[in-house]
């Protein structure tokens, strides 16, 4: 029957789709882009402050192959991709602090602790 008539007859075609479903690829990070790419990548993922210590805290941080490359290539050492990651993390944090006017040798806040929580993830607290 043609489609005049089954328009006519008020018949609809109801053809049935056997095509494979379509599956939509994950959504790539911006850590998995910047490592195809082969750029240095770094982030903060979670920050936490001690709610009895307003003073003490920690940064969860991951980076890239690349982001170690980078800092070994500015001069950081280190025995470990955490050692290295460490030690800018922890330059960073004074630089910073003494734009803003602190002592960061005086500033009775605490101790850094480190801890490697492994697959190039630190914590800093």
């Amino acid at each position: 029957m043609n489609n005049f008539f089954k328009r006519l007859l008020g018949i609809e075609d109801k053809r049935v789709d056997v095509s494979e479903p379509k599956v939509e690829e994950p959504k790539k990070t911006a850590k998995e882009i910047a490592t195809e790419k082969k750029e240095p990548w770094v982030a903060v993922l979670d920050t936490h402050v001690n709610k009895d210590n307003i003073r003490n805290g920690f940064f969860e941080l991951d980076w890239n192959e690349y982001f170690v490359l980078q800092l070994r290539s500015a001069g950081y050492t280190g025995e470990t991709d955490e050692v290295i990651v460490d030690q800018w993390f922890t330059e960073l944090c004074r630089n910073l602090g003494a734009e803003s006017g602190i002592d960061m040798d005086r500033r009775n806040s605490g101790f850094i602790n480190v801890n490697n929580l492994g697959n190039g993830k630190t914590e800093v607290s």
